[in-house]
């Protein structure tokens, strides 16, 4: 058996996480003026070069902005963020989020998955349907619920790469471990029947070539996740 390779986080890393949770957690508000970087580098026992580093960084991922000779100020990273803001905002704290942040994924994957069963109305083949027809039958048969969520994960995915568009796969990859942890935790409370019937039944409506079905079986079922008697807050 082969492992990898372990490595400590640098002294940047963890001056940018750091920073990161102080904003996502509120503990610094958006418009907050930044010490200056001698004092934050004393302060936090680091070399101003680190400081400076992480400093440029944060206001590359819009967490921060730089006003020459006004100073650094906490940025809105809703309004000035990045794919590198979305990937900081699924992984704070573990990837363990709270009752907004899973809200906020879970309408993302609606209107993304809405926009991919649209454009796939009028491209996606026989054959295409069948291959995920496939992954839903694997949910269906699979040992333990890490087995199902691949699967449904594989479903979504090829579903997303049958819409001819070339970012949706992309961006639904990009949180692939966030939306597996969702999966997860859906099945321990629901069991893996319920993400096989919430496959299958979305399945079904693309067989029937019924778009217009399969994007309110989606919104259906996206929805009692939200709100609805399957929630998956914690």
């Amino acid at each position: 058996m082969e492992f990898s390779r372990l490595s400590a986080p640098t002294l940047k890393e963890l001056f940018v996480k750091q920073l990161e949770s102080m904003i996502l957690s509120g503990r610094l508000p958006v418009g907050t003026r930044l010490p200056p970087e001698r004092d934050l580098a004393d302060s936090m026992q680091v070399s101003r070069a680190v400081v400076n580093s992480g400093v440029v960084e944060l206001a590359r991922k819009g967490f921060l902005t730089i006003r020459p000779r006004s100073g650094t100020f906490v940025a809105d990273y809703r309004r000035f963020g990045t794919m590198e803001t979305f990937i900081s905002i699924v992984s704070y704290n573990g990837g363990m989020l709270g009752r907004d942040e899973i809200r906020s994924v879970l309408e993302l994957r609606r209107a993304l998955d809405t926009l991919a069963i649209e454009l796939c109305a009028t491209r996606i083949t026989d054959e295409e349907i069948g291959r995920l027809r496939t992954a839903v039958d694997a949910v269906g048969r699979a040992k333990d619920a890490e087995e199902a969520v691949d699967q449904a994960f594989s479903f979504q995915h090829q579903l997303a790469l049958y819409s001819g568009n070339t970012l949706i796969p992309v961006i639904f990859s990009s949180f692939k471990s966030l939306t597996r942890t969702l999966w997860l935790r859906f099945c321990a409370l629901y069991g893996i029947a319920a993400l096989h019937g919430n496959t299958g039944r979305l399945c079904a409506f693309l067989e029937d070539r019924d778009f217009a079905g399969a994007v309110r079986c989606l919104d259906e079922t996206l929805r009692d996740s939200i709100e609805g008697e399957r929630q998956i807050y914690y």
